[in-house]
């Protein structure tokens, strides 16, 4: 199968998935040419805001492969990944990632929120007390 044939794959899940579960998002692993996973958006059918196609595709392939290390695979996302989604990716070391659709408002949103800071982060020592 080539790089079209995977794509196409997480285009169709996209596709099927807004009748099912949620966001019109899908996305597939593959390791040495074989699916290992896929996963759609299930946020609306969860009401869990971390379960995006990605994050849920990253999570079957390590269950599937028993690893947290998926080097060697590669991501086929049906829209660019979110923040969130990029370092699930990150973390479990996937080689690539091709997507077709560039992300969207909402996705942009959350880049301008992390940028003006609208979730604080302040690293405390107990030490300096």
């Amino acid at each position: 199968m080539t790089h079209y044939d995977f794509i196409r794959k997480a285009l169709q899940l996209a596709s099927e998935n807004p009748q099912q579960h949620g966001g019109p998002y899908g996305a597939v692993i593959v390791k040495d040419g074989e699916i290992i996973s896929t996963g759609v958006n299930e946020e609306l059918k969860t009401n869990d805001p971390t379960a995006h196609a990605e994050t849920l595709a990253v999570r079957k392939a390590c269950q599937q492969l028993n690893t947290l290390d998926l080097s060697g695979c590669i991501m086929y996302a049906s829209t660019e990944p979110c923040p969130m989604c990029l370092s699930a990716i990150a973390y479990a070391k996937i080689d690539s990632i091709y997507y077709v659709n560039p992300g969207s408002d909402d996705q942009e949103s959350v880049y301008r929120r992390l940028y003006e800071r609208a979730t604080r982060m302040v690293q405390l020592n107990p030490s300096n007390e």
